[in-house]
């Protein structure tokens, strides 16, 4: 499968990694560290260095290349400043994805991780064609699992094999729910448009 580079909603820039992102990348995590560490499982081997960083994206980028996993930026519409990190996760069967999220820590309150999920679930139904989507959450992370239930997600009978909450979307109840109505467009990797509202 090949997902959608780059996604624009009215603040935000959401698209594949690039090395030349690392600094940035790095800037993000290491002022959020302590903001991170409670709910990021990556987070307990950071700060890593500037090298690490971009091999890191490296690994990201190819993954994206070869259609295995769709790990996002998000950067402020100038692509100045990273804001947090998104994608598409192969860790649901058939024609699932799970979608997760981080936003740094000066960025919080602002309704930015709304927002890029609500991009998101809209690519995903609208242009990736999924017919499922989710969200994991730790039960403690209260304003992580308040973003599924404002964009329409179901709270699950089932926790994940980390006991953490699972939030469900599937395409019936996607067409009612506040995300199909974000405003996005979406390109290939050649700038090729994708959808447009």
């Amino acid at each position: 499968m090949s997902f959608a580079y780059r996604i624009t909603t009215d603040r935000l820039v959401i698209r594949c990694w690039d090395p030349a992102d690392a600094a940035l990348l790095k800037e993000a995590v290491d002022s959020s560290l302590e903001h991170l560490l409670p709910w990021m499982p990556w987070a307990a081997a950071e700060p890593t260095t500037l090298d690490q960083k971009a091999d890191l994206l490296r690994t990201f980028a190819d993954q994206f290349a070869r259609g295995e996993d769709a790990i996002y930026g998000i950067f402020d519409a100038a692509e100045e400043r990273v804001v947090g990190g998104t994608g598409f996760h192969p860790r649901l069967a058939g024609d699932g994805r799970e979608i997760g999220y981080w936003i740094r820590a000066d960025a919080i309150g602002r309704g930015l991780a709304s927002e890029s999920t609500a991009a998101l679930t809209r690519v995903g139904f609208e242009v990736e064609g999924l017919q499922r989507l989710e969200i994991h959450c730790d039960e403690a992370n209260v304003r992580s699992a308040a973003i599924p239930r404002k964009l329409g997600y179901s709270l699950a009978d089932e926790r994940d094999g980390q006991g953490h909450l699972v939030f469900r979307i599937e395409r019936p109840e996607y067409t009612a729910s506040p995300s199909a109505s974000a405003r996005v467009r979406a390109f290939a990797a050649d700038g090729t448009e994708l959808a447009a509202t």
